[in-house]
Order: C-alpha cells, then sequence, then structure tokens
C-alpha cells in the first residue's frame, strides 16, 4: 500500500513538471501557481495524510485483489491502447506540446477507475479516485492550458476537502468494521 501512495505522490509530481512545462510554453504566469499547487497539495500533503490514515488503521497490504497482479497489469495496458484509439482523432491535429496528454488523461482516467472496481481495500478505491482527478487534470490542463486560477484553487481545495473526508469514512468504516475490505459492505445491500 505505501507502494501505491508513493507512485501516487510521483504521478502528481509528473503532472506538477507538466503543468510547469505548459506555463512556460503558453507564457501563463497562473499556471505556474497551479504547478506550484499541484507539487504540494498533491505531490506531499495528501500523500503524507493517506500513509497517516494508513499507519493509524494499520493497513500494510492489499488482500486477495478482485483481478490479480498479472491480470492487472495486461488490463491496464489494454486500457491504454482503447485511450490512445478513443483519442487518435483529436490527437492528430493539437500541438506539439500537447499531442498526447488528451491520450495519457484518458488512459490514467480508465486505469483509476479499474483500480476503484478490481480492489477490497477502502484506501486503495481512495486512491484510484484520486488518480481519476489527476487524469482529469492533465486533460483540462492540457487541452484549454488553464483555467481561470479561482476555479483552479477551488478545485484543490475540493480534492483536499474530499481526502479529508474519505479518510474519516475509511477510519469510520475500520471501526464498525474491523477492516477496510468493502465487501463486507456489499453484503448490506438488499
Amino acid at each position: 500500500m505505501g507502494q501505491l501512495v508513493r507512485s501516487f505522490a510521483f504521478q502528481s509530481l509528473m503532472l506538477a513538471a507538466i503543468a510547469a512545462v505548459l506555463a512556460h510554453y503558453t507564457g501563463s504566469e497562473h499556471i505556474y501557481v497551479v504547478a506550484g499547487l499541484t507539487l504540494v497539495v498533491k505531490g506531499l500533503v495528501i500523500p503524507r495524510f493517506l500513509i497517516y490514515s494508513m499507519d493509524r488503521l494499520k493497513v500494510r497490504r492489499e488482500i486477495e485483489p478482485l483481478v490479480g497482479i498479472p491480470a492487472s497489469l495486461l488490463i491496464s495496458g489494454g486500457l491504454v491502447i482503447v485511450a490512445y484509439y478513443i483519442t487518435e482523432p483529436l490527437i492528430s491535429s493539437a500541438e506539439t506540446v500537447t499531442r498526447n496528454c488528451l491520450a495519457v488523461s484518458l488512459a490514467v482516467v480508465l486505469i483509476g477507475l479499474f483500480m476503484m472496481i478490481s480492489r477490497r481495500k477502502a484506501m486503495t478505491q481512495m486512491v484510484g479516485l484520486l488518480m481519476m482527478e489527476n487524469g482529469l487534470f492533465l486533460g483540462i490542463i492540457s487541452t484549454t492550458y488553464g483555467m481561470p486560477l479561482i476555479v483552479e484553487i477551488g478545485i484543490f481545495f475540493d480534492v483536499l476537502m474530499a481526502v479529508l473526508i474519505m479518510g474519516i469514512f475509511a477510519y469510520r468504516i475500520n471501526q464498525t468494521f474491523e477492516t477496510l475490505d468493502t465487501t463486507f459492505m456489499r453484503r448490506l445491500r438488499g
């Protein structure tokens, strides 16, 4: 689980680097602010909170995922191919700097969705949701070259609050069911 959070932090750091390159390319100073916020909030604060939550909840590793690791890698590779196939008509006319960003963005969203579906632990599903948000952010920043700064700050605040709320829910799930395995909650359906 710690490796998953470190991977998310690395993904967020790369997202901040892409935002900084786009800011340099477009000359938009507010995108530098967005790159800095991405670095601080998604690259440092959220991963530290996730690791703190996992330590507090004593989460060590994923228990028997619904789809094994080799099959997950193959499915994720297939999702990347699907993302490139879907976005090919759109990216053929894109500028050189952001040519493949839309395809990568869609691939990250699809892989995050797959991770949410194929994993049982609430913390892993939370990281999948955050990965989806990173993919959406990459798509927005690469196709529109940024939104107004107040909108970007609002999105960062929303993501930070969502992570805090999800952490509280994970804590309550662990207190109630003595595990973070979401299959126990599926049995509650009528």
